[in-house]
């Protein structure tokens, strides 16, 4: 399927909002999923950097509305494919510009 940008007008910077509360609210459980690991503080946080990156059900359902005839079929095509756009480029600097300080070589866990 192809996006058609304009449409990112459309869905706008509400859909946009909504992206950065699910990745604050994805940073935020990480941490509780991880209570009981040995990983350490800085390990918990290089995770929930690493779980930034989001493309996997909508990127394949996105386009289903839009195959179907669906009204809207191009602003949830959008809306799908947005969060893809931000985030995996947010998760590569991240990971890129954080393993470094983070991650150590030769820790066990």
């Amino acid at each position: 399927m192809a996006v058609d940008i304009s449409y990112v007008t459309k869905a706008g910077i509400t859909a946009v909002a909504l992206i950065f509360v699910a990745l604050t609210f994805r940073i935020c459980v990480v941490f509780p999923c991880l209570f009981r690991t040995k990983l350490s503080t800085k390990e918990k946080l290089f995770c929930a950097i690493d779980y930034l990156p989001k493309a996997t059900a909508q990127a394949a359902i996105g386009g289903l509305p839009l195959a179907a005839g669906v009204t809207a079929g191009n602003i949830i095509l959008t809306v799908a494919v947005l969060p893809i756009l931000i985030t995996a480029p947010l998760g590569v600097i991240g990971v890129d510009a954080s393993y470094k300080n983070i991650l150590t070589e030769g820790e066990s866990a």
